[in-house]
């Protein structure tokens, strides 16, 4: 009985709250009478990118108030309603989830009222339920009644709230035109970083180099001590030279990931970080390994993660996992520094949490920074791949 009570209450609330929206939609009718008339009108056409998103913020508060009854999430996907007027209105009556959405309020409309019949089934249902598993000891009937309201109502919002497969489509094109603007702007990044590298390491070093071997050469025949000194000059450079090269190699592929693989190279990565840091990758001692773009996606987040701790949390330790998943690669850094990391919302700059997530996207995958005041800082990364 008490278990039907506190379910019955819930589902009191739930069907109320539903009440109240349903009797705000009705309410909207006017506001959209109005805007009708004024897009047939021309003279009040800007009113109707503003009333669909307002409609997304009611289907948003349906969606919110289902996914705490059902805890299943409904999924939304809408085109942003932005630029000059002209593109909001085409955006706004062309967008599938425009049509979803005034499905829905229409619908709503009708059954959003199953809320006035839990109303008086509450008392009345704690009477005739207390009185009937009390006297004779049969299970309620009336409140479990309430219950299955609220299961329909929250039935039928999700069927009629959830994305169409045309919405779903326009979503992932659009999102996988932002992932493939990220991706070049990644790779222009990374060209100017290599050519940066190139110009003010190796070449430097080069042209020092051409320039003592030539010294050298002139002055062999009036002091061979010189030329000596200038000739071991010359080879320190060269040294120096090499190192910078290798060390541009190492920025576009680590050749520790060819030879150890993404477990060998990140153990690796971690005893050379300068804290202490636990590796779990025990799922990546055998088995098939990952594509090499996706290994060395995953060796990126971890070696810029592990930098910035080392640099600002303000932590001695760090712990990083690789797990194997059913899709793919999965990558969690977590530190218990001083927290505060901010992941910027446009995605600028190369390196960093910009970087990483940018880096991630590229390869159609997900990237995720968690980092609250006063720690810990969580960094995770999922990355597509087939095994």
């Amino acid at each position: 009985m008490g278990q039907a009570v506190r379910q019955a209450a819930k589902a009191t609330v739930h069907l109320a709250l539903g009440v109240g929206l349903a009797m705000f939609s009705i309410g909207f009718i006017t506001v959209l009478l109005i805007t009708a008339i004024g897009t047939i009108a021309v003279v009040g056409a800007a009113l109707l990118p503003e009333t669909v998103l307002l409609i997304r913020r009611m289907a948003g508060a349906k969606r919110s108030m289902t996914s705490d009854w059902t805890g299943r999430e409904i999924h939304e996907a809408y085109l942003p309603i932005t630029g000059p007027l002209r593109d909001r209105l085409r955006t706004a009556i062309l967008d599938p989830g425009t049509f979803t959405d005034v499905r829905w309020m229409v619908a709503d409309y009708a059954y959003g009222g199953l809320g006035f019949f839990a109303v008086p089934l509450w008392p009345a249902g704690l009477l005739i339920d207390g009185v009937w598993c009390g006297l004779l000891g049969r299970r309620p009937v009336v409140l479990p009644l309430i219950t299955r309201l609220a299961d329909l109502d929250a039935a039928w919002s999700a069927a009629l709230l959830k994305p169409s497969p045309r919405a779903r489509l326009t979503e992932r094109v659009e999102q996988l035109t932002q992932t493939r603007a990220g991706a070049i702007a990644a790779h222009s990044a990374e060209l100017r970083r290599i050519e940066r590298d190139l110009h003010d390491g190796a070449q430097a070093r080069l042209v020092s180099l051409s320039m003592r071997i030539g010294l050298a050469k002139r002055a062999y025949d009036r002091d061979p001590q010189a030329a000596w000194r200038l000739l071991d000059e010359a080879q320190e450079h060269a040294e120096e030279a090499l190192a910078e090269l290798r060390h541009v190699v190492r920025g576009i592929h680590p050749p520790i990931l060819t030879d150890r693989g993404l477990a060998g190279a990140v153990r690796a990565l971690a005893a050379s970080s300068g804290i202490e840091v636990i590796v779990q990758a025990d799922d990546f001692d055998e088995g098939p390994r990952a594509p090499a773009a996706v290994e060395a996606a995953a060796y990126f987040v971890v070696a810029e993660a592990l930098t910035n701790a080392a640099r600002h949390s303000g932590s001695g330790k760090a712990e990083v996992s690789l797990i194997r998943t059913g899709t793919g690669v999965r990558v969690v850094v977590r530190d218990d520094g001083k927290g505060g990391a901010v992941l910027s919302g446009d995605g600028t700059g190369g390196t960093g949490l910009s970087g990483m997530r940018r880096r991630v996207a590229a390869l159609d995958g997900t990237f995720a920074v968690t980092s609250p005041v006063g720690g810990p800082t969580v960094i995770e990364a999922e990355l597509p791949c087939v095994w």
